[in-house]
Order: structure tokens, then sequence, then C-alpha cells
């Protein structure tokens, strides 16, 4: 992955997690999901102003959070799934992936410079445009 840049979580989120954040969950990658431990919702109100974040667990990359905390985190539902905010997966679900861009896990067509370069020939029926 040369040319790529890792990001990691800021010492700015760490020392803010340690000062203000109160622990909520993790998901099956060993992200940390926190709220901020002095907001707190207003009575009778469903609207938060409550400030929600994510410790990633290695690289800080958005793809690596799964559905069921991504609306936590947007406030789409109030509780975190690991309280039953979320409901269970459906049979045809399929388990979370991340997103393998510009990861060795990328596709790569038949073709690519990476998978050597070499275009399989083009069949019988195709004819190039030729500017008249």
């Amino acid at each position: 992955m040369e040319g790529l840049v890792r990001m990691k979580n800021s010492i700015g989120t760490l020392i803010y997690t340690r000062l203000r954040g109160e622990y909520v969950g993790s998901d099956e990658f060993g992200n940390k999901y926190y709220r901020d431990a002095r907001a707190r919702f207003a009575k009778g109100s469903l609207a938060s102003s409550e400030k929600r974040w994510v410790v990633y667990n290695g690289d800080a990359e958005a793809s690596r959070v799964p559905a069921s905390w991504h609306s936590w985190l947007h406030h789409t539902v109030v509780t975190p799934p690991d309280a039953g905010g979320v409901p269970a997966k459906k049979p045809w679900e399929k388990p979370h992936r991340p997103n393998p861009t510009m990861s060795p896990d990328a596709y790569r067509p038949p073709g690519h410079t990476l998978r050597g370069g070499k275009r399989a020939s083009s069949s019988g029926d195709y004819e190039p445009w030729i500017p008249s």
C-alpha cells in the first residue's frame, strides 16, 4: 500500500475520550463507541445534542463501522445496538465487510496492471469506430 496515508485515531480524540467519554459498547471489529458523559436528552424530547463517536481499532476508516452502530452514531436510534436499539439481523443479511478500496483485497479486473496487464483479445463481433 505504497503512497497511501494510514490514519490512526488522533491524539485529540483519545484525550477527549479520556476526559469526557462514557463507554457505550464495541462491535465485532473491536471499535469502541462513546458518548459525551455530560450531555443528556432534554426531558420529553427525542432530539439530542449528545456527542457520539467511535475510537477505531486500527486504521480510522469509516467503512469499518457496521450499520447498526452507524445508525446509533447518527442519532437514528436512541439506544445503542448492545442495548437492543437495533432490530436483529435478518437471515438474508450478509456480514459487514469494510470497503476494500486501495487495499490488497480490492477488485482488479482482468488486464489491470497489478494483474499482469494483459487483456483478453476482443471477440470477432467488435468493430472499432473509425471517423469518416
